[in-house]
């Protein structure tokens, strides 16, 4: 074992921090549920959680639930460590994922192997339950929603 998978074990990992504008969001994902703001005024969907719309400035905002299913947008295969609290899961599969609704959100990926990883791959929302309360949103391959995707189009 490498020196930093040793020391990762001693240092906690870095969470969020739930803010009053946020903590909606984190709710949510603890009941495994994926909830965005969507602005009244406008219709633009909004992510991350905000006080205010950053198409028009609104601070109409409703929070709705969504599926959370999307699309890998970009991804790389850190196969170092991006921090030593993290050395205990290389390599990292850090992703952009854009949502149906439109919005990208960034996680990581499981359930994955690295090279079956491609841009465009639909995924499907993983609740990560924490020890400390908080849930994190990370996704997994969903081969069913490509299949269903090529059904509709006649393939």
């Amino acid at each position: 074992m490498s020196d930093a998978a040793s020391l990762a074990g001693s240092l906690p990992k870095p969470r969020p921090q739930p803010t009053p504008a946020s903590r909606r969001f984190w709710n949510a994902l603890r009941e495994e549920r994926v909830e965005l703001q969507r602005c009244d005024k406008c219709g633009q969907w909004v992510y991350y959680p905000r006080s205010r719309c950053p198409a028009c400035l609104s601070d109409r905002l409703t929070w709705t639930s969504v599926d959370g299913l999307g699309r890998v947008y970009t991804f790389t295969v850190a196969a170092q460590p991006t921090a030593v609290p993290f050395a205990d899961e290389v390599p990292q599969l850090l992703a952009i994922v854009e949502l149906t609704e439109g919005v990208r959100v960034s996680t990581t990926l499981v359930d994955v192997d690295p090279g079956a990883i491609t841009i465009g791959m639909p995924v499907a929302p993983v609740f990560d339950h924490g020890d400390d309360g908080l849930t994190l949103l990370r996704y997994r391959p969903a081969p069913e929603l490509r299949r269903a995707r090529d059904v509709r189009r006649g393939r």
